[in-house]
């Protein structure tokens, strides 16, 4: 499934969503979504979800326009934090339904799923709690084995146990049956090991895509004496840095950082993790674009 975003904006009255997008999607890879609140994020979403139309630009999938396109549209499942089933329904009416809309639906997954998270098929939507909700909303989209997998959040009111549950389920179904997932989190850290391409957006822009290993190699934390760590960052992109009684830390991006010439300079040095460079590389004043 190849879906290619060309110079795609978005517009809500004066509000610019999204802002001249460029991405190019490919088939069986996990990607991350990242960015801050407002990045434009759900709005990309949903707009390759065909959900909405883009006011200017094109999306295609496979060639073709996602937007109230059934031949694509059942290639992709969108499961969002809320609203991903109707709240009159019981869940075994829920999964009968999804199980009509995406015909590569595994029915075997969706009980197995059911069981992971305690779920009854008696059960009647209206009365789940939020994290049930999230758990209904996961067996969906685990279970749809649709081509293209979009969580948008989809654990909130999930407990830590229940995430880690379905991070491991993620996997299983990857290796099982490989198809592309498209996952935005705010929990960096939790989720980030699963990542083979990370999309970072900032102000409705596309501000790096770049496959995960690389990224975290473009990236140093030095720390030492104050004048060493000056003259080794001198010509360096800083994206960040703090000084303490001598001492001072930088965080730095770019190509091919080596952590030996820090450390010949006298200075410590590490990689970053993605959620440090999410979070300082988003700043408005702070980093370049790197797409």
């Amino acid at each position: 499934m190849s879906i290619l975003i060309s110079n795609v904006t978005k517009n809500y009255g004066a509000k610019h969503a999204l802002r001249g997008m460029n991405l190019t999607i490919e088939n069986d890879k996990i990607y991350g979504l990242l960015g801050r609140n407002g990045a434009g994020k759900t709005t990309l979403m949903k707009l390759v979800a065909g959900h909405d139309l883009p006011s200017n630009g094109q999306i295609t999938i496979n060639g073709k326009n996602p937007f109230n396109n059934r031949e694509a549209l059942k290639d992709i499942c969108y499961i969002s934090e809320s609203n991903n089933f109707k709240k009159r329904l019981k869940i075994k009416e829920v999964l009968k339904i999804s199980s009509l809309f995406y015909p590569n639906w595994s029915n075997e997954t969706a009980l197995r799923l059911l069981e992971v998270f305690q779920l009854d098929l008696k059960m009647n939507t209206k009365g789940l709690s939020k994290g049930m909700e999230s758990a209904l909303g996961i067996t969906i989209g685990l279970a749809s084995r649709a081509k293209l997998t979009i969580f948008d959040e989809p654990y909130i009111g999930l407990d830590a146990s229940a995430r880690y549950k379905f991070y491991d389920l993620i996997l299983e179904e990857f290796e099982e049956y490989p198809r592309t997932f498209v996952l935005s989190t705010h929990l960096i850290d939790e989720v980030s090991n699963l990542f083979e391409e990370v999309i970072l957006m900032r102000s409705g822009e596309l501000l790096l895509h770049e496959q995960t290993e690389e990224m975290v190699e473009n990236s140093m934390i030095v720390s030492g004496n104050r004048e060493k760590v000056d003259s080794f960052i001198s010509g360096k992109n800083v994206l960040h840095e703090s000084t303490l009684v001598g001492s001072k830390t930088v965080i730095l991006y770019g190509e091919k950082m080596d952590l030996r010439e820090a450390k010949n300079a006298g200075i410590e040095a590490e990689r970053c993790n993605i959620q440090q460079l999410m979070v300082h590389l988003t700043e408005e004043q702070g980093g370049k674009m790197y797409v």
